[in-house]
């Protein structure tokens, strides 16, 4: 019995011993509490901070073993803060971004940097090749806009007379300088020159080529014209004057000499085919001839001699002059070419 008495006394002690020891943490003061309770937080932070500061260390560790990915790493996460900071002016100009999402000033990594120079050269020769064609465009644009030209002349110049060629004149003589002229030839008389200028033959079917296409009153004798073969007196019946000029007889009707075949067999020379135009002063068309010879050798377009003589050279010449001046090219003189030459 009094073993069991003593044996529950010293369970009872060891109860009492073990909640005495619980004491102090239940019956803590609210001070004390939140002391303790701020340590705590203060570890857990510590512990987190540590942890960050692993994970920094590991990812510095891959940095340098790849420094290419690390630059490209850095230098995204830089091209992403730039906005940002562009906006709230928290970061000044190198901040980088740490772990944390946190902005830090500072020299950039040499990596990062050397990758946005490379960036930098390679955006400025973009540019530069951008910018030459837009320089080229706009330099051939101000090159074929003359300056102090007027909107739409390039329009209105394709429908003017083509410029005279090489060797010619700019301009048409002067009235005086076409009167002087005149005056020379006032008693020219042309003369056969069968070895230089051929002659035509007759046919009465011939007509004069193209002649078709020239429209207007003022050809219409041209495409109108087929030759026809008479005597003598059925040329004098018809018409007041019939004159032998230049080797072959001529008759005049209504501003043009034609060719009067059969007039006189034996003087049939013809350098032409063809009505020539000399107005109502009835001038005779080897003058005429001779004067428009003269006009088109100081203009640059004759290069044969003054012989009066509607030859091959004479043709081509009024053929050219006829294009520049934008008439119908009808290799003959026309009312509209002499007026043009100032002779009508």
């Amino acid at each position: 019995m009094k073993k069991f008495t003593t044996l529950l006394i010293g369970c009872s002690l060891a109860l009492a011993g073990a909640a005495f020891a619980q004491q102090p943490d239940d019956q803590a003061s609210p001070g004390e509490k939140k002391h303790g309770k701020k340590a705590q937080a203060a570890e857990a932070q510590s512990g987190a901070a540590e942890g960050r500061q692993g994970k920094a260390e590991t990812g510095a560790a891959a940095n340098a073993a790849n420094p290419q990915g690390a630059g490209a790493r850095q230098h995204g996460a830089a091209n992403a803060q730039a906005p940002q900071q562009g906006r709230k002016g928290q970061a000044g100009a190198g901040a980088t971004t740490d772990v944390s999402g946190q902005a830090q000033t500072g020299t950039a990594p040499a990596d990062a940097k050397g990758h946005a120079q490379k960036r930098s050269r390679g955006m400025s020769a973009g540019a530069d090749t951008n910018a030459a064609p837009n320089a080229a465009t706009s330099t051939n644009t101000t090159a074929q806009q003359p300056k102090g030209a007027k909107a739409g002349s390039s329009t209105s110049a394709m429908t003017q007379p083509r410029q005279a060629g090489k060797g010619r004149a700019a301009s048409k003589p002067a009235p005086q300088q076409v009167q002087q002229i005149k005056k020379q030839h006032a008693s020219f008389r042309a003369q056969p020159r069968p070895q230089q200028v051929p002659a035509v033959t007759f046919n009465q079917n011939y007509r004069i080529q193209n002649s078709e296409r020239w429209q207007g009153p003022q050809y219409e004798v041209f495409r109108s014209y087929h030759p026809e073969r008479h005597d003598a007196g059925w040329y004098r019946s018809h018409y007041s004057r019939v004159e032998l000029i230049g080797g072959g007889y001529y008759y005049f009707n209504n501003g043009y000499w034609y060719p009067a075949w059969g007039f006189n067999p034996s003087a049939e020379y013809y350098a032409y085919d063809a009505p020539i135009y000399v107005g109502h002063t009835a001038e005779p068309p080897d003058r005429v001839i001779a004067d428009v010879q003269a006009v088109l050798q100081n203009m640059g377009y004759y290069k044969g001699e003054v012989d009066g003589l509607l030859g091959p050279l004479t043709r081509q010449a009024l053929t050219e002059y006829q294009a520049d001046q934008g008439l119908v090219a009808t290799a003959v003189i026309d009312e509209p070419t002499l007026a043009s030459l100032g002779m009508s």
